[in-house]
């Protein structure tokens, strides 16, 4: 990509419109000082003290994060939080982000606020180490209501986004944001606006979802087409263009450290290789920030071959932040792709 080109896309974003659809988290960090660990006279157990707590909005929040980190002039959370501690310290941590906008995100007493609560141990010098997650999740199918209000808010900010980004982050079938009465609702959506950009990622898989774009990594498109598990590149490929052809729309394959590949619903397609790894990683958050940056590239009239290049240096940015869920500016994509080979 070009320095032009670079410029020519990401020059837009702060005029750009997406609207995230999906489970938003909280992301709550314990940061424990293992110098100051005691023993429990009650238990005899370790004691490990929490020296430090921080929030961030996690799940579809992370993709979120990324846009504020692009820029991006209006970003539409579309979700829930449980009227509860965890969603106030969500709510919060949207309110403080540039740009976006929660009018479309629902508080309500029906749902909990998915929380993911990760124990971080901290020793000076050394790489954050992540104890076992304490993770709170709703566990019963979401409420009619609360699945109608959903459904009229993704409508409402589907008519003002320039792109829908949907992320499907439960593992229980129906307990969170991605219903099948929203996925039906959705397929009606873009048939009135054939021409709107929208990105779908789901940790379930992506079969019977209506015709959007698929962003997927390989052992989902395994899972959903039926591809071998030591599938080449030019199989992959081919098997994800039959998939863009029957979904008439383009389809997004992250293939970890052979990097991403793209097809197109008229036959092209397009491949960008990981980049080289500069030090000490963290894979956590690095195909929330390439869905992001596939949207945002997107939706500013990039090429699917642009939109690869600029999705694998935003992953190259994150993957080196350790101990959080990370995000890439527009700056900091730009210093990864004058390094790249």
């Amino acid at each position: 990509m070009t320095p032009d080109r670079f410029k020519a896309i990401t020059s837009q974003y702060g005029q750009t419109k997406i609207a995230v659809i999906g489970d938003y988290c909280l992301d709550r960090y314990l940061e424990i000082d293992p110098a100051k660990e005691e023993i429990s006279i009650e238990t005899n157990l370790p004691v490990h003290n929490v020296v430090r707590v921080r929030s961030q909005p996690g799940g579809a929040g992370t993709i979120l994060n990324n846009l504020v980190a692009l820029g991006l002039g209006a970003i539409f959370p579309v979700g829930f939080s449980g009227d509860d501690g965890e969603g106030y310290e969500l709510r919060k941590a949207l309110r403080q982000k540039k740009g976006v906008q929660s009018l479309y995100l629902l508080k309500t007493d029906l749902r909990r606020t998915f929380t993911y609560c990760k124990p971080l141990r901290m020793e000076p010098g050394k790489p954050p180490v992540e104890h076992s997650r304490l993770d709170s999740k709703n566990w019963t199918p979401t409420p009619d209501i609360v699945q109608s209000e959903l459904i009229a808010s993704s409508a409402r900010a589907a008519r003002e986004a320039d792109g829908l980004i949907l992320l499907d982050q439960v593992d229980v079938p129906e307990t969170g944001v991605i219903t099948a009465r929203l996925l039906e609702a959705l397929g009606c959506i873009v048939q009135e606006l054939p021409e709107l950009l929208v990105l779908a990622d789901s940790r379930r898989g992506l079969r019977g979802w209506p015709s959007v774009s698929f962003k997927m990594n390989a052992a989902e498109l395994q899972s959903l087409a039926g591809t071998k598990a030591d599938a080449n590149l030019d199989e992959i490929r081919e098997t994800a263009t039959a998939l863009a052809a029957r979904q008439m729309k383009p389809v997004f394959i992250t293939m970890a450290e052979r990097g991403i590949l793209a097809a197109a619903a008229d036959g092209r397609s397009a491949h960008a290789p990981a980049l080289p790894v500069r030090g000490p990683i963290d894979i956590v958050g690095a195909g929330d920030a390439v869905t992001a940056n596939l949207a945002a590239a997107l939706a500013c009239g990039a090429t699917l071959q642009e939109s690869l290049e600029l999705a694998m240096a935003a992953a190259s940015v994150v993957i080196h932040q350790l101990g959080t869920t990370g995000t890439a500016t527009v700056a900091q994509i730009g210093e990864v792709l004058e390094m790249a080979p």
